[in-house]
């Protein structure tokens, strides 16, 4: 099998998701949308690898048969729920982003990030919208604080690896993480603002540490799984 190297897209392809069908009410449609939901993901792979390799048969092989099965899973919430399309044609735009750095060989750009972010986010809308019928403003709230929980994991991550000696990734990275928290209180979430802590502690305390890649891809898992089971935890 042909799987995205992108670990850290599996956070984000599932906690916006889970945490729009538990805000939402779970059914028997979100199994499903979700597998709807992932095949998109794994075909969007091989299809954006095609588009700056020479190997393009055999990843549209892989791109067909992904997306084969997304079709025919997506088809069953479609047909009791047929404005979800309009969720897939709000991504639409993000993808064309992401599609143009896969040409330039730039995956790595910081907008081509925030692009995939905000495009996972969707699918939380779509996961809470197949069970309410409309989007409230609880749909829009977890899609922001998710949102934003990803865009701070972005800049922690390059400050970690490939902007380690960039002092102004740096004062971003600790300038957001800090605001994010403040601004959630402020706003009147200061009970959310919990699941953001550790977000903060890591961005403060372990920059400019020696660790592993690896490590750093672990640690941030962790922080997911925090970031996801406090979010339930809060919205309970």
């Amino acid at each position: 099998m042909l799987i995205p190297k992108q670990h850290g897209a599996w956070a984000m392809l599932v906690i916006p998701f889970l945490l729009g069908a538990y805000a939402g009410g779970i059914s028997l449609l979100h199994l499903p949308l979700f597998l709807g939901w992932l095949g998109l993901y794994l075909a969007a792979y091989p299809f954006l690898m095609a588009m700056k390799t020479k190997r393009k048969g055999e990843y549209m092989r892989w791109f067909y048969c992904y997306f084969s099965v997304a079709v025919i899973m997506l088809a069953i919430p479609l047909f009791f729920q047929w404005k979800l399309v309009y969720f897939g044609l709000a991504m639409v735009p993000f993808f064309f982003v992401n599609l143009y750095y896969a040409k330039k060989k730039d995956e790595r750009a910081l907008l081509n990030d925030v692009a995939a972010i905000a495009s996972f986010c969707i699918g939380g809308l779509a996961s809470f919208y197949i069970s309410r019928g409309t989007l409230t403003m609880q749909a829009w709230e977890l899609y922001m604080f998710c949102f934003f929980f990803f865009i701070g994991s972005t800049f922690y991550v390059k400050t970690m690896i490939r902007e380690k000696k960039n002092p102004m990734y740096k004062w971003v990275s600790w300038g957001y993480h800090l605001l994010l928290v403040v601004g959630l209180i402020i706003a009147g979430y200061p009970l959310f603002a919990l699941a953001y802590v550790p977000s903060v502690v890591r961005a403060l305390y372990l920059y400019g540490k020696s660790i592993s890649t690896m490590k750093v891809g672990v640690l941030e898992i962790a922080n997911a799984v925090y970031f996801g089971l406090a979010m339930l935890l809060f919205l309970a």
